[in-house]
Order: structure tokens, then C-alpha cells, then sequence
């Protein structure tokens, strides 16, 4: 009830970490959200590790099936950034784009 009444009031709902801890499919299920994203922990042993590709590829795949956006933590090579893209992750969030900013900073970003 809490989280429909916030997405009534324009409140996006995001599942970060998705992959560990509690977060879980039934999360998905039961609930309306706006955006996954998914741990760094996978996208740390991307371009290492057959599984964890395998599972960052079915995570994304998952959210494009049910419309919702989806982002990747923890990007930290040029490489992890294309396996990404071409996996069709379109949001990517780490230090390899760019080290955390004060809000005043975000101002003097041009796209």
C-alpha cells in the first residue's frame, strides 16, 4: 500500500542491488517498479566470469520483458561498458562515466 501510494504521488520505485541480499523475483512480481539496477558484484566479474555475464544478460533481458528500466552499478572499464551495451543495457552508473558529484557539480555537465 505504502509503495502505491508514493508512485501515485510521482515517486519512481527502483530495486538497487537487485541480485543480492533480499532482494528476490517475487520482488517483481508482487511489485510495481520503475527501474532495477543491477549489484556491482556482478559487473565486477563480467568480463571475467562466464556466470556472472550469463546472469547480468537474463537480468536485463528480464526488465526489458516486463518494461522496466534497468541500470548497471559499479561500471569500471571500457570493456564492462561494452559487454553492457551490447548486452542492451542503456544505463550505466561508476567510476569508469564518472566519480561521485555534489549537486552543485552536476550543474556544469553538458551531455
Amino acid at each position: 500500500a505504502a509503495l502505491t501510494t508514493l508512485r501515485q504521488l510521482g515517486v519512481d520505485i527502483v530495486l538497487d542491488d537487485f541480485g543480492t541480499g533480499y532482494s528476490s523475483l517475487s520482488y517483481l512480481r508482487r511489485h510495481a517498479i520503475d527501474k532495477l539496477k543491477i549489484d556491482r558484484s556482478f559487473v565486477r566479474l563480467l568480463d571475467g566470469d562466464g556466470n556472472s555475464a550469463a546472469i547480468v544478460k537474463a537480468l536485463i533481458d528480464l526488465a526489458m520483458a516486463l518494461g522496466v528500466d534497468v541500470t548497471a552499478e559499479g561500471v569500471e572499464t571500457e570493456a564492462q561498458k561494452m559487454l553492457l551495451v551490447a548486452m542492451g543495457c542503456r544505463q550505466l552508473q561508476g567510476y569508469f562515466l564518472s566519480p561521485p558529484l555534489e549537486p552543485v557539480q552536476l550543474l556544469g555537465l553538458s551531455g
